[in-house]
């Protein structure tokens, strides 16, 4: 599939294949040759963590968002609305020497309030500022993309009813993100600010990057397991409890 997506965009035709995020493992060959070939390959992926439950670790993915963030010239896109997904759309219809890879999920999402938060517009730079404290003066940030963007902003709200100013980043692309000014960076996360925490179903291989070594990073450290979809994300973390514990512990209070 990997290969007919290739051969009909080198045929000046936008094509895309898509299938469960895990089977990007057989998939790799084609992939890193369309980054290779500066192709505009379209792979759309669902089923994105362990959220899909009781099929189980070998059809969790864990390794694989880190691993396509690493290839050259891959632009990964993990959006974290139906908003954002349109606007991952966006992105990757522009682009024309890079291959994109849309990382979907397969669990219920909340559609965020965008009159209550900010535009999904941010997209298109890869990261910014969708919820932040009174007068842009975070002590925490939190990182999310993906499914688990819903969980920062309950976190967030949280947070903010204990009077801790907190501000919440949506990081759908690490590539488009590093792309962008040092100012631009540096507003979304500003350097005096060392409290963060990350939020991701996945390794958290090189999130360091992002929270520094002072942070935080709630994520995958081991295969999945087979369970309803409720009892694995209170097993390996991925609560509202579990975020703000993290923050506090960050913040040393």
């Amino acid at each position: 599939m990997g290969a007919s997506v290739n051969g009909m965009t080198l045929s000046s035709i936008r094509a895309y294949g898509a299938t469960f995020f895990n089977f990007t493992d057989y998939m790799r060959p084609s992939m890193r040759l369309a980054a290779l070939m500066q192709i505009p390959s379209i792979f759309v992926f669902t089923h994105d963590s362990i959220g899909l439950g009781e099929d189980g670790p070998t059809h969790q993915p864990i390794e694989q968002l880190a691993s396509l963030r690493a290839m050259p010239n891959m632009i990964v896109l993990r959006p974290g609305d139906a908003n954002e997904v349109v606007e991952a759309w966006r992105v990757i219809l522009q682009l024309q020497e890079s291959p994109a890879t849309l990382v979907l999920s397969r669990q219920a999402m909340p559609t965020l309030d965008r009159s209550k938060y900010a535009p999904a517009s941010g997209v298109a730079k890869g990261a910014y500022i969708l919820a932040d404290a009174p007068g842009g003066k975070p002590d925490a940030i939190l990182i999310g993309t993906g499914s688990e963007l819903g969980l920062c902003v309950s976190a967030h709200e949280k947070l903010t009813s204990e009077g801790i100013p907190a501000r919440v980043v949506s990081m759908p692309s690490w590539e488009l993100f590093d792309k962008q000014e040092a100012t631009y960076k540096d507003s979304v996360l500003p350097p005096s600010v060392t409290a963060r925490v990350s939020v991701e179903m996945g390794a958290t291989f090189g999130w360091e990057r992002y929270t520094g070594s002072k942070g935080r990073n709630i994520g995958m450290h081991r295969f999945g397991a087979s369970a309803p979809i409720k009892d694995l994300l209170k097993y390996f973390g991925f609560t509202v409890d579990h975020v703000v514990a993290e923050a506090h512990a960050v913040l040393g209070r």
